[in-house]
């Protein structure tokens, strides 16, 4: 299963039928607007930026077409790539606005639709990352994460940098986990949030979503990972795993001055010694042994500092699909993914990123025979 032909994407997103609806059915950020000639792809308003009334409505938030939420797109798509093997994940911004009650009876009807999914198609071979109900008190979030061990098809769940609210290094979530890594569930940790619109300026909306998109998310996710060590969460669980997006935002460029910080830092050093605060494990060792990325950053360059950051064998190739499409209209194959492919391959490690790092990691082997007996 693991052969050099085999490609499986990690990082490749959905909207599910139900939550199509959930969103439709809202008329505050996120929700989806329906254009009144029909004609038109609706608009994902998924941004407070986006909710603008001075904009036409045809030019508001992001077009969503069948794509974002066609299985049998997705299926096209990855024959055009040579795909063999996609872990589908909702895509932002789950159920992070919902309340506890809601995000509970959400988040268990969207994990047994993904579950379904996954198992009426097995001749695609797909898998998911569950989504959870981040709003609800850390118990109930707790129980939906033992819950997912009895769902073959889940291979982890896709988790926001706010947490409960409060971001990763928030004591509340301790219950959280401890429940993720008793089940060794991976964590797939994927921004939305950006940075305040401020840091981008008065000319910000002159760009589109460029400095939010290509800035924000790699800096939101790198801030949340970081205070996440920062604040002991890998000492206290420390058989914890995690993939970040992006090729781990800025961590491969940032890391080593991230530890120097802490190490020259007066009053904040990295161990427990003579009651001092700090992680007793250092940034690098927690990087190679509890982290993992996706090659989500098309670049050879940025890949290749991932790659001498982490070990050959913590990469694993995504498309980030259906986001960034074709730019020319009629053309089959994406730049954006391409671009990846191209990078991967300038890489010594090809086949270990391309399929099978994610074989190992997820279990899927194990898994097959489980779903074919």
């Amino acid at each position: 299963m693991a052969s050099s032909s085999r490609i499986v994407d990690v990082h490749t997103h959905v909207y599910t039928p139900s939550y199509l609806s959930l969103l439709r059915s809202r008329r505050t950020v996120p929700y989806l607007l329906d254009l009144p000639d029909n004609k038109a792809s609706p608009r994902l308003i998924i941004l407070p930026s986006d909710d603008d009334a001075s904009t036409p409505p045809g030019s508001r938030g992001r077009p969503i077409d069948t794509s974002y939420s066609s299985i049998q797109e997705k299926f096209r798509f990855m024959d055009t790539h040579g795909i063999s093997i996609s872990v589908i994940s909702l895509a932002n911004p789950w159920l992070d606005f919902l309340s506890p009650e809601e995000g509970i009876k959400w988040s268990k009807a969207i994990n047994d639709e993904l579950q379904g999914i996954c198992a009426q198609n097995r001749e695609k071979r797909i898998y998911a990352f569950a989504t959870l109900p981040l709003s609800a008190s850390p118990d109930d979030v707790a129980d939906e994460i033992y819950r997912l061990c009895s769902l073959l098809f889940i291979k982890g769940t896709i988790f926001s940098t706010t947490g409960l609210g409060s971001g990763l290094d928030d004591p509340a979530l301790d219950l959280i986990w401890n429940a993720l890594e008793d089940t060794q569930t991976l964590i797939f940790l994927h921004p939305h949030y950006g940075l305040p619109n401020e840091v981008y300026g008065p000319r910000n909306a002159d760009y589109g979503h460029v400095l939010p998109l290509a800035l924000g998310f790699p800096l939101e996710t790198t801030i949340a990972f970081t205070r996440m060590w920062l604040s002991g969460v890998f000492d206290r669980f420390p058989t914890l795993k995690i993939l970040i997006a992006h090729a781990g935002g800025t961590l491969p460029f940032l890391a080593g001055r991230i530890e120097s910080c802490v190490q020259h830092e007066r009053s904040f050093e990295p161990n427990e010694q003579h009651g001092r605060r700090g992680p007793a494990r250092d940034l690098k060792t927690v990087l190679r042994e509890n982290v993992w990325l996706d090659a989500v950053v098309y670049s050879e360059t940025s890949l290749k500092a991932g790659i001498d950051l982490m070990g050959k064998e913590k990469v694993m190739f995504g498309t980030d699909h259906p986001f960034f499409p074709p730019l020319e209209e009629g053309a089959e194959k994406w730049a954006s993914v391409e671009t990846n492919l191209t990078a991967v391959a300038g890489t010594e490690a090809k086949d270990m990123i391309m399929g099978e790092n994610a074989v190992k990691l997820l279990e899927l082997e194990s898994s097959e025979k489980l779903a074919s007996s």
